[in-house]
């Protein structure tokens, strides 16, 4: 069973997020991605976000777990504390590479989390379960979701 891991980063009412255009249609998500063999789910947080967004974060504390369709697999969701810095994608990331064929672009930018409600973000469940933590705030222990695409 394939992991992957997710950062939620805030600053000055905005998320981190990953604004995607896959071959005309667009949505946003978090930045992260696949757990490498052999590596740690803190360790694939932070060089996820290093390579998509080339923020550093300090405290992290895991807030949800879903259930994700192939190929995604469980998907670990962390609260990140920001430490500083603009979200670009480092030049190395294998995204970065991606973006020059400009049919499948990735870019990370702040959105502000008074938007979320509105835009088209993947997943459905997380989307939801983001809008309520905003309002009521994050779980203490994670909370599991339903992956709803």
């Amino acid at each position: 069973m394939k992991h992957a891991i997710r950062a939620i980063v805030t600053n000055n009412n905005q998320m981190l997020v990953m604004k995607r255009n896959k071959f005309g249609k667009e949505y946003y998500t978090l930045i992260g991605g696949a757990v490498e063999m052999g590596e740690g789910l803190e360790t694939a947080l932070r060089r996820e976000l290093m390579e998509e967004s080339t923020l550093q974060v300090g405290r992290i504390q895991l807030v949800f777990v879903e259930e994700a369709d192939a190929p995604y697999g469980t998907q670990y969701v962390y609260w990140c504390e920001y430490q500083g810095g603009d979200p670009v994608l480092s030049p190395d990331a294998v995204e970065a590479e991606i973006n020059k064929a400009g049919k499948n672009t990735y870019e990370p930018m702040w959105l502000p989390i008074a938007e979320l409600p509105n835009v088209n973000f993947v997943s459905k469940s997380l989307k939801e379960a983001l809008v309520n933590s905003f309002k009521h705030g994050f779980p203490n222990e994670p909370m599991q979701l339903d992956w709803q695409y």
